[in-house]
């Protein structure tokens, strides 16, 4: 069976944002059975763990003799056999790869800097300095993200694919701030990936792993 690496606890912030959650919910949109090893941070830092994922992070992932890290690449492999995720043609197929690397390469960095700026920096005097030209960098972003879904419910008019699973993971990074909001049509589209069935099933398995071995 399909193995998913996972933290045992992260602080409340990070819940529901740790990658692990991106491959989870593509299983979960494919219909594949998995399990999850649920490591701690010292884990990180052994030989055998660092042979799954040479950088020590979640998720790693393991099937039989293949064994994988890096979310996009691990979706990317999982959709590659899901209908659910990815066009049959191959004019879709390259369109739908071509949003899940937009999310990872134009609109995670900016946003991944402000989380990391407002969550682990806000109260030093640079980083009031470097956030209003990252806020508008990220806006930015988000524009041209919002022009191009315009009316759509997802980023290709066929329907949902991995694109819009790696874009809204990208998107949930934003929650601690209001920015989602100034742009409707993605906020909309944020709601509607995350209504789906397979994300609620892979966020409740997320959280409840945190949950019921967080310490007391």
């Amino acid at each position: 069976m399909i193995e998913v690496s996972a933290f045992k606890w992260v602080p409340p912030f990070a819940r529901g944002l740790v990658r692990d959650l991106r491959v989870r919910w593509a299983l979960e949109e494919a219909g594949v059975p998995y399990r999850v090893r649920l490591i701690d941070f010292d884990d990180r830092e052994t030989a055998a763990y660092r042979a799954l994922q040479p950088f020590g992070q979640v998720p790693a992932y393991h099937d039989g003799e293949l064994s994988m890290f890096e979310s996009g690449a691990i979706v990317l492999h999982i959709a590659a056999g899901a209908p659910a995720l990815m066009p049959t043609d191959a004019g879709g197929q390259a369109r739908a790869t071509t949003w899940l690397f937009a999310a990872l390469n134009s609109i995670e960095p900016p946003i991944q800097n402000l989380a990391e700026l407002d969550l682990f920096n806000a109260d030093q005097e640079w980083a009031r300095l470097r956030r209003p030209g990252l806020v508008a960098f990220v806006e930015q972003r988000l524009g041209e993200l919002a022009s191009n879904l315009g009316d759509k419910d997802y980023l290709e008019a066929d329907g949902f694919t991995a694109g819009d699973l790696m874009m809204v993971t990208v998107l949930r990074n934003l929650r601690h701030t209001d920015l989602m909001a100034k742009f409707p049509n993605l906020a909309a589209y944020q709601a509607r990936c995350e209504a789906r069935p397979a994300f609620q099933a892979a966020l409740a398995a997320q959280l409840g792993d945190f949950v019921e071995l967080e310490p007391a």
